[in-house]
């Protein structure tokens, strides 16, 4: 494989980790700045929703890592 393809693949990589880090981030800050979320205010479903990117961004990060080692 070209190395341009390598490349290509760790920018990916990090672009998705970073991206799913700072969803995880924004979303624990979100929850401590609404009181531990115990209400049912329509904040709490972005929450979810930050929770979910950066849970998905993190395991595509992964996924996309695990095949840039193929690319080997």
């Amino acid at each position: 494989m070209p190395p341009v393809f390598k490349a290509l693949a760790t920018i990916a990589v990090w672009v998705l980790f970073v991206v799913g880090l700072f969803a995880l981030v924004t979303a624990f800050a979100r929850l401590t700045g609404a009181g531990m979320g115990f209400s049912s205010s329509p904040e709490l479903s972005l929450m979810y929703a930050y929770f979910g990117f950066g849970i998905s961004g993190l395991f595509l990060s992964v996924l996309a890592m695990k095949l840039r080692k193929g690319l080997e």
